[in-house]
């Protein structure tokens, strides 16, 4: 007796509607169709044509690049840490998610019954992993170019967000100690006193060349980070 395949459900909207939010009718209509089919789908289908994995590969790399070139522009006078705190906040799953609600992509993806009673249509992995598989998709139907005008008119808005991104002190000391060629930043824990539910930890950081400064917080990190801190003070 054959086995019965679980029951799909197809996406709600009309992927025409898609097209006409991202100004672009696909030529191969399949990839755009393929980057909103979701791999539960697939499953459940035989003779299909796959789900969005490839093209989310695909797609998260093209982004990284025309992010990478935007800031790089945009930002003739950021160093490369500073650049690369602006990247991160782009193309983190969270900033995705952004752009994909947006777009209303949640109402395009098609799912199996169960992903879809799940709720699964308004999760934010998803709707990252979606929307990096439609970028794939407008790369390879319409070229860089589109793909391209694609991000920067939807990221745009978010580019104020991280026009100053805040540092970590520890980050921040490990670059000043590079670009002047000296050896990265020596942490050292001195002592951890207090009960075992509210430890308190002394940290020391040294740089070549620099008196050490010692701080203490709940936790190492927050110890050199604080440390740090003071370290910076002294040489910025």
């Amino acid at each position: 007796m054959a086995a019965t395949r679980p029951s799909v459900f197809s996406a709600p909207a009309d992927v025409g509607r898609l097209e006409d939010r991202l100004g672009y009718r696909f030529k191969d209509r399949r990839l755009l169709q393929r980057a909103l089919t979701h791999r539960s789908h697939t499953s459940a289908l035989a003779g299909d044509g796959g789900s969005y994995e490839r093209l989310e590969f695909l797609g998260d790399r093209v982004l990284g690049l025309v992010i990478a070139e935007t800031l790089y522009a945009r930002f003739p006078d950021a160093d490369e840490g500073d650049l690369a705190l602006r990247f991160s906040a782009l193309v983190k799953a969270k900033t995705l998610a952004k752009v994909a609600e947006g777009l209303d992509l949640g109402a395009y993806v098609v799912l199996s019954r169960g992903e879809n009673e799940a709720g699964s249509r308004t999760s934010h992995n998803l709707l990252s992993d979606v929307c990096e598989a439609l970028i794939g998709a407008l790369f390879i139907d319409g070229g860089w170019a589109l793909a391209r005008a694609m991000v920067n008119e939807h990221w745009a808005p978010l580019l104020a967000t991280v026009a100053a991104p805040e540092r970590d002190a520890r980050t921040a000391l490990q670059e000043w100690a590079q670009r002047r060629g000296l050896p990265l930043p020596v942490y050292t824990t001195l002592e951890v006193s207090g009960p075992g539910h509210q430890l308190s930890f002394s940290v020391e950081v040294s740089v070549s060349g620099l008196s050490p400064m010692v701080a203490t917080g709940p936790s190492k990190r927050a110890a050199g980070k604080a440390a740090a801190e003071l370290l910076l003070r002294t040489v910025t």
